[in-house]
């Protein structure tokens, strides 16, 4: 049940110096040498659009200082260029200004599958040229790549929501058309940013045996960083390095922890908020509240409430629902996230989902889904305001070691332990990480392919004898068990159980062994070896008396095939 707990009067100065205590006690973790990618640009640039707003744009940065860009016309002089035509002398005038440029002209259709890769410093570009592709940095430039590209199009080449480093598109129209281009200008040098992310492949739940699971972290990435690489025999996760905007929501919408935010750790963060919590609470704070928001935003506003404890993140995606709910069973009477005005689309979508799957697992572990909420841009009233109820917590979960799904697991346990859970499965959002599967008993053979393409211990083998178990806690719902079992025999059943046998293994299915007919040693199932005799029933090798060597154990089998040659040596010739 909830433990009612009476709200101390609220003492603002009190709080603030119980919030100082903790953050005395223990400091934000920062990464004071975190590994890091160099970009090299020497300004060589790729200015694409129309003429008259390329011709406009290159005048605009050689007088800046920029080396020679490269002209890629979309549209010429001659046509129509909307509402700002220009004058004829204006026209002489670029013409005249820039003729030295190396200047190509795209076809609507070229301009339309013109493809672009790369990061500041090292950009292809690229359009259909007859049957094959040219690259227009060797073409007009004489060089391996692009360091800059100025993207003036009416639709851009790129649509990302944050495009890679060095890719600038904008209206020649744009109010702040000059600062843009100062700062386009400036973009010469070396350049370094952190490595925001490191993968253990180990733990990835993506793929296995050529099929393909998870992909959480594929969805959420507004800057199209992260991609799944297909190998000669398996797939794996990547993230470019050099097109990381280091949002985070890729390593919060990890299941497993097979992303890691470097700024910092998930683990550290948690265990961070659990000992500036335990120290509010001992300096004399009441009702602590934990926002979430980003640090950049957190040095430009006032100071909030003395009951606020705000977490510094590099963004705010680094932050998902397992933190939030960290948070929550550590003592806080409510977790607030911090939205600001730059959020990209699919953030925004992402804390939505967050949000979404937070407020379903409280409601099923019997708490209110309003200790969590989103606070509008500069909203600085809800900031501050008391929480509607008390903490739920006085003392916090114990979560050992770095593994995610673990820490997860104490949160929730901790988190029904003080509420009243129903037992009942609840409706999460779709694609979240927590389900049941369903075992076709009469259709699996225990060959458990499911249990070696498992990424988690959710799936495991018998010890001694032939059966199959499983753990609902340990599930991510990627779904690579299904794909892998060749008899079809597993499907997902997704949704959180609010009970206690969520963290118990249990048997799904399991048979007697098949003992070898010469040894007698178990080897198999009966259902395994009945499914390969009838499938074997007409192949050569096993025509006749030889088919009772299905019957028997990988060794037997092998002096059985041997005594035969023995036996008619002509039989070799059909081996």
């Amino acid at each position: 049940m909830n433990q009612h707990i009476e709200l101390m009067p609220v003492d603002d100065d009190r709080n603030r110096q119980a919030r100082e205590a903790a953050r005395r006690r223990v400091s934000w973790p920062v990464n004071l040498s975190p590994a890091r990618v160099s970009y090299q640009s020497d300004g060589h640039a790729l200015i694409l659009g129309d003429e008259r707003s390329v011709r406009r744009a290159a005048s605009a940065l050689m007088a800046k200082g920029l080396a020679t860009p490269v002209l890629l016309v979309t549209a010429p002089l001659h046509e129509e260029a909307g509402g700002d035509a220009g004058s004829d002398e204006e026209h002489e005038a670029l013409l005249a200004a820039t003729a030295d440029l190396a200047c190509q002209s795209l076809s609507r259709a070229q301009a339309r599958a013109l493809t672009i890769e790369g990061y500041l410093g090292h950009f292809s570009v690229s359009v259909p040229d007859g049957d094959g592709v040219l690259d227009l940095a060797r073409a007009l430039a004489e060089r391996a790549h692009f360091d800059l590209i100025l993207d003036l199009a009416a639709t851009p080449a790129l649509t990302l929501e944050l495009p890679p480093p060095g890719y600038v598109a904008m209206d020649w129209q744009d109010a702040d058309r000059d600062e843009r281009l100062e700062a386009f200008a400036g973009l010469v040098g070396e350049f370094d940013k952190p490595r925001y992310f490191q993968i253990d492949n180990d733990l990835c739940a993506h793929a296995s045996s050529g099929n393909t699971g998870c992909t959480r972290c594929l969805d959420v990435c507004p800057a199209d960083a992260v991609k799944s690489h297909q190998g000669r025999i398996e797939a794996w996760i990547e993230i470019d390095p050099f097109r990381c905007h280091g949002v985070g929501s890729c390593s919060s919408a990890c299941p497993t922890g097979a992303i890691q935010f470097r700024l910092p750790e998930t683990a550290r963060q948690q265990d961070t908020l659990l000992g500036w919590l335990a120290a509010y609470r001992e300096a004399g704070g009441t009702a602590p509240v934990v926002r979430f928001a980003e640090a950049s935003d957190l040095e430009t506003e006032e100071e909030a409430a003395g009951h606020v404890l705000d977490v510094p993140l590099e963004e705010l995606g680094a932050a998902g629902h397992d933190q939030w709910l960290t948070a929550l069973a550590a003592g806080a009477a409510e977790v607030r996230i911090q939205r600001h005005s730059r959020m990209p689309e699919r953030l925004t979508r992402f804390i939505d989902d967050q949000l979404a799957q937070a407020h379903a697992l409280l409601m099923a572990l019997g708490h209110s889904a309003d200790r969590i909420v989103v606070l509008a841009d500069g909203d600085s009233a809800a900031r501050d305001a008391l929480p509607l109820e008390p903490p739920l917590a006085q003392a916090p979960p114990v979560l050992e070691g770095h593994d995610k799904r673990r820490r997860l697991n104490a949160v929730l346990e901790h988190l029904a332990s003080l509420g009243a859970p129903d037992g009942q499965r609840h409706r999460m959002p779709s694609g979240a990480a927590y389900g049941d599967i369903v075992v076709d008993r009469d259709a699996c053979t225990l060959c458990m392919a499911c249990v070696s393409n498992c990424p988690t211990p959710a799936l495991a083998a018998g010890d001694t004898s032939p059966l199959l178990s499983f753990r609902e806690a340990d599930c991510v719902q990627c779904g690579l068990c299904a794909e892998a079992c060749p008899e079809q025999a597993i499907t997902l059943h997704p949704g959180f159980l609010a009970n206690a046998q969520r963290g118990e293994r249990e048997v799904r299915h399991e048979e007697p062994a098949f003992p070898c007919i010469r040894c007698g040693k178990p080897f198999a199932t009966v259902s395994t070896v009945e499914t390969i005799k009838a499938k074997l029933a007409n192949h050569p090798y096993f025509a006749g008396d030889a088919l009772a060597r299905l019957e028997m154990c990988e060794d037997c089998r092998v002096k059985d095939v041997w005594q035969d040659m023995a036996r008619n040596p002509e039989s070799q010739l059909k081996v």
